[in-house]
């Protein structure tokens, strides 16, 4: 397909290299495979590849619906020209510069707290609308995750077992049982997550 083919080097920028870097994390960090985004967006496996090392461009239309499938804007693979290049973006996130993943019919949105996707380590702000949940199904990562409420109220259901939660209480997830969240207060939620990379 003529749009599956790589665009002359000229053509190419860091942007195309640096917006790539972002969609292969993102997608791994949500466990999808590169065969099933490369499905759901209607285009080979080859051509995505391509994309996610910075060596084909990347029309504004497919950025659109790769950040469908992830659930994401397409704003959030853009970052201000200043933070771009400054030092200071591989240790630090300032709270105007996040990330943010907005879960449209659920009243989520997910902030990312790290640096990068890609490290061993992600920090992640849900934020729960009142009645917001997680989803209509459990949940279940592999690995240990902790969670600690920073504002509002939790309703934290594992396994068989529900606990509700107030600001300043924390939690702890093995990974062994399936759980589901939900706000139930008449304020916003604020959970902040630590969990092990790739598991997110």
């Amino acid at each position: 397909m003529l749009d599956e083919k790589i665009e002359n080097d000229q053509d190419l920028t860091l942007d195309d290299l640096h917006i790539g870097r972002q969609i292969r994390d993102l997608r791994k960090a949500q466990r999808i495979t590169l065969a099933t985004l490369a499905k759901k967006i209607n285009k080979s496996v080859g051509y995505l590849s391509q994309v996610e090392r910075g060596v084909s461009s990347l029309p504004i239309g497919v950025l659109q619906s790769i950040s469908k499938v992830l659930g994401v804007r397409t704003s959030w693979f853009f970052h201000p020209d200043e933070t771009a290049t400054n030092e200071e973006s591989q240790y630090i996130v300032r709270a105007n510069h996040r990330r943010t993943m907005a879960f449209s019919g659920i009243g989520a949105q997910e902030e990312l707290l790290s640096p990068r996707l890609s490290g061993q380590l992600l920090l992640i702000m849900t934020r729960l609308e009142p009645g917001g949940s997680g989803g209509e199904t459990p949940r279940q990562r592999k690995g240990e995750e902790a969670g600690y409420i920073e504002a509002g109220t939790l309703e934290l259901t594992i396994g068989d077992q529900t606990f509700l939660l107030e600001a300043g209480d924390s939690f702890s997830l093995t990974g062994d049982e399936p759980h589901w969240i939900r706000n139930p207060g008449e304020t916003e939620t604020r959970i902040v997550w630590v969990m092990s990379g790739g598991e997110y």
